[in-house]
């Protein structure tokens, strides 16, 4: 027995410093190198305060911003440190209520119209930061008319915060709310 528990415990020793220290900090350190940005977090800053991640959504509720898709995150809407999925199957009753208590809040707010999936579905994490073009589109006339703005200049900021597939083939078009919020808050009012 002793002859084995010598390789063992080297293994074991081998296992806890290479793999659970070395290598991770390998990582992060090649990753700080190559990029710094993403390493941390890919914060967003304005005047010096970190108010967002470009990888995090947040719980837009005025008027004044588009919205995100609907939170998993129950207690505190995109709280990234309980980040989970519904678990919630398409024939799930829960689901269903949900999406029709969504679809009635929506459309109470003027929101009209076919609305895409993502409009009254939380993603598989809780804390997408993206909607597709189509939600942003439908909310165009609720953020103008509340901000004072003209739609069309709404309209086409929505455009110009698009983001295509990456390389042309991987995922959907998408709009980061948080950035398009942003970029909304530089828009001066019509006179």
């Amino acid at each position: 027995m002793s002859k084995n528990l010598r390789p063992a415990l080297m293994l074991m020793a081998f296992s806890i410093l290479g793999l659970g220290l070395c290598y991770p900090l390998a990582v992060t350190g090649i990753a700080k190198a190559t990029m710094p940005r993403q390493a941390e977090g890919s914060l967003i800053e304005s005047g010096g305060t970190v108010i967002g991640s470009t990888l995090i959504g947040q719980a837009f509720a005025s008027d004044r911003y588009f919205w995100p898709r609907p939170s998993a995150t129950a207690s505190s809407p995109y709280n990234a440190g309980a980040s989970s999925g519904t678990n919630l199957g398409p024939t799930s009753a829960k689901l269903k209520a949900a999406v029709e208590a969504e679809v009635k809040r929506l459309q109470d707010t003027g929101i009209a119209g076919d609305l895409p999936a993502d409009a009254v579905t939380a993603s598989g994490s809780g804390l997408d930061p993206h909607i597709s073009p189509a939600y942003a589109r439908a909310q165009v006339a609720r953020v103008a008319k509340a901000r004072g703005l003209d739609p069309q200049a709404v309209a086409a900021l929505v455009e110009t915060s698009i983001e295509e597939r990456m390389f042309g083939l991987i995922g959907e078009p998408r709009v980061n709310v948080l950035g398009l919020n942003m970029a909304l808050d530089n828009i001066n009012p019509k006179s």
